[in-house]
């Protein structure tokens, strides 16, 4: 790198005024596309077609991290002082705490349909959403965000907590009968999200707490034993399991999935920064992800992540998927304020570049959420544009300063960008 190109790199995009109106301009955009056209009056939201119709018309079943995100999504919206967003919340609120939460035996269905619950499992990664839009509804006053707040942390506690890991088991019947052989990191990395934004949405120390206990099993340890390399799949006493196969790999891919590793860069730096950097690993781990993930996770030919890979760094499955490039941005941006380097600013800008040119769907809104190998607009894993979440957070995030979550920072600066 010539000395010219290392002064260039010094400027952050992120402080430049037009990047930054550019990162605004995507994000309403994406407010734009899901705002008018998600909500199902029968209740939750619709997954979209590429070009913005419901997808789901004839198939009624809504799935309960879909409508957790859109509270998190429009609560982060109403922080910001767009109108019509806390409508969306408490549509979001009222389906979780009504159709969702079953008032019999405690806990929320991971999907309900029209009239019952279409699979009434009760599993980690659905209530660690379930904590995030309790915690973001809150942070915008919604009438019901305290009560399902104590009562999401209340089953998190009593149900899925394994003290003697200091993680979360995976899943349960809907009469809570645990579901034997498997612990995932998944639906660990996302509690630790949500955990982090109970924190600041409370000032409750056990929050905290746990996401540093997650992130020490998860990342520290597991992770640190893999040369930063995170892997999806364990037994019960969280060995790792290296041959796991699940036909579901939306949610829990064979392999490893660099794009997780991505998103754990920027949550360990958050955890870091609002535990008050007394964890002196965190930081070196971050570091050690996003470098992971650059020089092994990242097509060198045409460019965006490979979805998986396998235990020898060969790229498995190698569609690109809009998410990992989410968090690729996000975690770069964490790295670029905590741990300022031109590796990260140069992979900032390579990110977005490639997303501008090849994500966006500029003819119908929104972003492809799937691309091929020769990036090709596809729907092999996502039917269609089902969620806002990912390129929401990416889109926001630099625009305020890497210290907490968006529904945090936005309230500290005052809504300013």
């Amino acid at each position: 790198m010539t000395d010219a190109t290392s002064a260039a790199l010094a400027e952050q995009w992120a402080t430049r005024p037009y990047h930054r109106k550019w990162l605004l301009d995507q994000a309403n955009g994406l407010f734009d596309f899901f705002q008018y056209r998600s909500i199902n009056p029968k209740g939750g939201f619709y997954d979209l077609t590429r070009d913005g119709k419901p997808l789901t018309t004839n198939n009624p079943v809504r799935g309960i991290h879909a409508s957790a995100r859109m509270v998190h999504c429009f609560a982060i919206a109403d922080l910001l002082g767009r109108p019509g967003a806390a409508d969306l919340v408490d549509h979001g609120m009222q389906f979780l705490w009504n159709r969702h939460r079953d008032q019999a035996n405690g806990g929320y269905f991971w999907q309900v349909d029209d009239t019952v619950a279409a699979d009434d499992s009760k599993q980690g990664y659905g209530h660690a959403f379930v904590l995030l839009a309790a915690s973001s509804a809150k942070t915008v006053g919604h009438p019901l965000a305290d009560r399902m707040l104590a009562d999401i942390t209340e089953v998190l506690e009593t149900r899925f907590w394994e003290e003697r890991h200091g993680a979360i088991a995976e899943e349960f019947s809907a009469d809570w009968q645990p579901v034997p052989g498997y612990r995932g990191q998944n639906s660990n990395m996302h509690l630790t999200e949500a955990l982090m934004a109970a924190f600041e949405a409370t000032g409750e120390r056990h929050y905290l707490d746990k996401a540093t206990s997650i992130a020490d099993l998860l990342i520290r340890r597991r992770a640190g034993e893999q040369g930063y390399r995170v892997p999806e799949h364990f037994d019960e006493g969280w060995t790792l399991d290296r041959i796991y196969y699940h036909p579901n790999e939306m949610f829990r891919p064979a392999g490893t999935t660099p794009g997780h590793w991505l998103e754990w860069a920027r949550l360990i730096l958050q955890l870091w920064a609002l535990g008050g950097r007394t964890h002196d690993w965190m930081p070196e781990a971050a570091r050690g992800l996003f470098f992971q993930s650059m020089s092994l996770g990242w097509d060198r030919e045409k460019g965006g992540f490979f979805y998986t890979l396998d235990w020898e760094n060969v790229p498995d499955k190698k569609m690109k998927l809009w998410w990992p490039l989410c968090e690729g941005a996000a975690a770069a941006h964490f790295l670029n304020q905590h741990l300022e380097s031109d590796f990260h600013e140069e992979s900032y800008r390579r990110i977005w570049s490639f997303i501008a040119n090849h994500s966006l769907d500029h003819t119908h809104g929104g972003w492809h959420e799937e691309l091929t190998e020769d990036l090709r607009p596809a729907n092999t894993l996502f039917p269609g544009k089902g969620d806002i979440y990912h390129a929401l957070q990416a889109c926001l995030i630099p625009l305020y300063p890497a210290t907490g979550s968006l529904t945090r920072v936005i309230p500290a600066a005052g809504g300013a960008l």
